[in-house]
C-alpha cells in the first residue's frame, strides 16, 4: 500500500470513526449541563455551583474518558475486538485455572445485561431531547413533541433490515458538521464570557465538593450523563482500530465537547434564565431550526451505533453459548459487522417506544439514565484489573492504586444515580436483571443438557467395537452427524442405526467450536482426526465475531485429506426434546424458561447455513 493509499485509508477510518464511535458521547450537550441544574435535584444557577459544575465534568470526561478508556482499557482488546464479552472472552482465558473464574464471568455476564438497558434508553433520550428544540423555537409545539419523536424511531428501527451501509456513509460527514457547529456555538459564547475558562482549574471542583457535599453527590448522577458513551470508544474499537478512535477523540471530540460545555456555562453566567434549555439558546434565534434538524440527525445517528452494538453483542452471546441460536441477517456482502438480528431490533423499539410515551420528557428520562453506564464502567474497571496484572504484568503496587481510584471514581458516580431509583433508575435495572437472568439461565441449561446427554451416549471407541459385526446394511453415501459434544457416539449416529439399522460408507462427526477470539485463520478453522473403521471426527472452530456456515468450511477438508461431497452426504441433526425432572437441578420456573428457549431457538439446520433437502432431523428426549 502506498503512502498516499495508506493516508486516505487512515482519513476514512478517523472521519468513520467520528460518525459511529462517538454519537452517544457526543449528543450528551443536548440535556447533560441543563439536567445537571435543572434536573430532579435542581441547583441554583450562581457562578460558584457553574464553574464547580464546569470544572467537574472536565476532568470526569478526562479521568472516565481519556484516562480509562482510551489509554489504559484500549490496551485490553482481544484479537482486535473490543467490548464487554470480548474483554470477558480475555479475562476468562487469563482466569481459566484460577478460582477467580466463576467471579469474572458473572461480572462480564452482567455487564452485558447492562448493556441492553443502556441500549434501550439511549435511543429515547436522544431523540427525545433533540425533538424538544421544537419547544425552543415555538412552545405552542410542545405536544407535537412525543408524537414526532415516535415517529422518527419508528422510521430508524423500520430501516435496520435494509442495513446501514448506505445511511453510515453520511454518518461521518453529519458528526464532523455535528461536532464543528458545537465548537463553534461554544467558542462565539466563551469570547462574551472568558472567564468561564477559569473552570479548567480543578481547584473549582474540589471547592464545590468540599463546600457542598450533599448538593455536588447528587449533581454527580446528571454529571454522569456527560461520559455517558464513553464506553463506545472500546465496543467499536474493532471496526475501525485504536489510532483512528485515539487521534478522533484528542484531536476533534473531546475539544469540540470541552468547547460547547464552556459555552453552555459562559451563557448561565451571563442569563441564568437560559438554564430551560442551554443548548440551544446557545444558537441566534434564525438557526434554531436548523440546529433542531442537525441535532435530530446527530441524535439518530447515535442511536443507530448503540443499535448496531446490540446487534453485535447478540451475535457474540449466541456464539459464546450465552443466548440460544436466533436469525442472524448479514445486511452486506462486502462488510462482516453489518449484521441485523430481527428479535433483538423488535424487542428495543417495542422497549425504547415505552419509554418516550411513559416519561415524556428527556428530563424524565434522565432519572433513568445512567445507572446502567456507570455500573457498566465500574465492571470493566475490575476486568481490565485483571488484565493488567495477569497479561500486561503491571505490578499489583501499580495497577491497584492506580485502576482503585478509578474504581472509586465509578463508585461514586454508580451511587448517585443509584439514589434515582425510584425516579426512573428501576427501569435499566429491571431489563439487566432480566437479561442476566436469560443469559444465565441459557448457559446453565445447556451445562445440564449436555451433562445429560453425556450420560446416554456411550465411548465412541466401544461403539465402534460394538458394530464391527453387526448386521447393518452400507450405503455409498456419507453422513455427516452434528454434535455439541466432542467426545462419546452422537444421539443422532445411534438412533439411526438403532431405527434404520443403515450405517454410511463414511460417517462424520461434526463439532463446531467457538474460540475466544473474534475471528480464527482459515489455517486453523478445520482439524480432521482419523478415527479408523470408516469415522472421522471434525472440529470446525469460529471466532465470536463469525457466523458459521458449514458446507463452506467442509470445502476445507479437502486439504486435509477427508474430500466431501455435498451432492453425496446427509446431514443428522439432533433436536432435544426436554423435559424437567421431578427434582430438577435448577429451579422450576428457570428450567420451564430454558425448555421455552430451546424450543424457540433457531434450528441448527439454518443456523449453520446447511441445505435443507441434505437434513435428516431426529429427535431425542431428555430429563434435566
Amino acid at each position: 500500500m502506498s503512502a498516499h493509499e495508506s493516508k486516505s485509508r487512515s482519513s476514512a477510518l478517523i472521519i468513520g470513526a467520528i460518525g459511529v464511535v462517538f454519537g452517544d458521547i457526543g449528543t450528551s450537550p443536548l440535556y447533560a449541563l441543563k439536567e445537571t441544574f435543572a434536573g430532579h435535584h435542581p441547583i441554583a444557577v450562581a457562578p460558584e455551583s457553574i464553574f464547580g459544575v464546569l470544572s467537574l465534568i472536565f476532568w470526569t470526561i478526562m479521568a472516565l474518558v481519556s484516562l480509562k478508556y482510551v489509554a489504559i482499557i484500549m490496551r485490553a482488546d482481544n484479537r482486535g475486538e473490543g467490548g464487554s464479552l470480548a474483554l470477558l472472552a480475555r479475562v476468562t482465558e487469563l482466569t481459566r485455572h484460577s478460582h477467580a473464574t466463576w467471579f469474572v464471568t458473572m461480572l462480564g455476564i452482567f455487564a452485558a445485561a447492562l448493556f441492553y438497558g443502556d441500549s434501550m434508553i439511549t435511543p429515547a433520550i436522544s431523540v427525545l431531547s433533540a425533538v424538544e428544540g421544537l419547544n425552543v423555537v415555538a412552545p405552542g409545539l410542545k405536544d407535537y413533541i412525543v408524537p414526532i419523536a415516535a415517529i422518527v424511531l419508528t422510521v430508524l428501527f423500520a430501516i435496520q433490515k435494509h442495513g446501514t451501509g448506505v445511511v453510515g456513509r453520511f454518518f461521518g460527514p453529519v458528526m464532523c458538521l455535528w461536532f464543528g457547529v458545537l465548537a463553534v456555538l461554544g467558542v462565539i459564547s466563551i469570547l462574551s464570557a472568558p472567564a468561564v475558562l477559569a473552570a479548567l482549574n480543578p481547584v473549582h471542583a474540589v471547592e464545590f465538593l468540599f463546600r457542598h457535599p450533599w448538593e455536588s453527590f447528587l449533581a454527580l448522577g446528571a454529571i454522569v450523563l456527560s461520559v455517558t458513551g464513553g464506553e463506545a470508544l472500546y465496543t467499536d474499537m474493532g471496526h475501525f482500530g485504536k489510532f483512528p478512535i485515539r487521534v478522533s477523540w484528542f484531536g476533534f471530540v473531546l475539544p469540540a465537547l470541552v468547547l460547547n460545555y464552556y459555552g453552555q456555562g459562559a451563557l448561565l453566567l451571563k442569563n441564568p434564565e437560559a438554564i430551560q434549555n442551554p443548548f440551544y439558546l446557545l444558537a441566534p434565534g434564525w438557526a434554531l431550526i436548523p440546529m433542531v434538524l442537525l441535532a435530530t440527525a446527530a441524535t439518530v445517528i447515535a442511536s443507530q451505533a448503540v443499535i448496531s452494538g446490540a446487534f453485535s453483542v447478540a451475535r457474540q452471546a449466541v456464539q459464546l453459548g450465552y443466548l440460544p441460536r436466533m436469525r442472524i441477517v448479514h445486511t452486506s456482502h462486502m462488510e462482516e459487522g453489518q449484521i441485523y438480528v430481527p428479535l433483538t431490533n423488535w424487542t428495543l423499539y417495542l422497549a425504547v417506544i415505552a419509554l418516550v410515551l411513559h416519561f415524556q420528557t428527556s428530563s424524565n428520562l434522565a432519572a433513568a439514565y445512567g445507572i446502567a453506564v456507570t455500573g457498566t464502567m465500574m465492571i470493566d474497571t475490575v476486568l481490565v484489573a485483571f488484565v493488567a496484572v495477569l497479561a500486561w504484568r503491571w505490578h499489583p503496587w501499580l495497577a491497584l492504586p492506580l485502576l482503585g481510584i478509578l474504581l472509586l471514581i465509578d463508585i461514586a458516580f454508580f451511587s448517585a444515580n443509584a439514589i434515582k431509583l425510584l425516579q426512573g433508575g428501576w427501569f435499566p435495572v429491571v431489563i439487566a436483571v432480566a437479561s442476566f437472568t436469560t443469559l444465565t439461565t441459557w448457559r446453565r441449561g445447556r451445562q445440564l443438557l449436555f451433562q445429560e446427554m453425556g450420560n446416554l451416549t456411550m465411548p465412541l471407541v466401544q461403539f465402534i467395537r460394538s458394530i464391527e459385526n453387526a448386521a447393518l446394511k452400507r450405503v455409498s453415501s456419507t453422513a455427516v452427524y452434528l454434535t455439541s459434544r466432542p467426545e462419546g457416539a452422537p444421539s443422532g449416529l445411534l438412533h439411526n442405526i438403532k431405527h434404520n439399522e443403515v450405517l454410511h460408507a463414511r460417517n462424520i462427526l461434526i463439532t463446531v467450536q467457538t474460540a475466544e477470539a473474534p475471528y480464527v485463520e482459515d489455517a486453523d478453522r478445520i482439524e480432521v482426526i482419523d478415527l479408523g473403521h470408516t469415522f472421522y471426527r471434525v472440529f470446525v472452530r469460529y471466532g465470536f465475531m463469525e457466523q458459521p456456515n458449514l458446507p463452506k468450511a467442509l470445502e476445507g477438508c479437502a486439504q486435509k485429506g477427508l474430500a466431501i461431497d455435498p451432492n453425496k452426504t446427509s446431514f443428522f441433526v439432533s433436536r432435544e426434546v426436554v423435559v424437567p425432572k421431578m427434582s430438577p437441578p435448577m429451579m422450576l420456573w428457570r428450567e420451564l424458561y430454558f425448555i421455552w428457549m430451546l424450543r424457540n431457538a433457531q434450528s441448527a439446520t439454518d443456523f449453520f447455513q446447511i441445505p435443507a433437502n441434505r437434513v435428516v432431523e431426529l429427535g431425542t428426549l431428555v430429563e434435566i
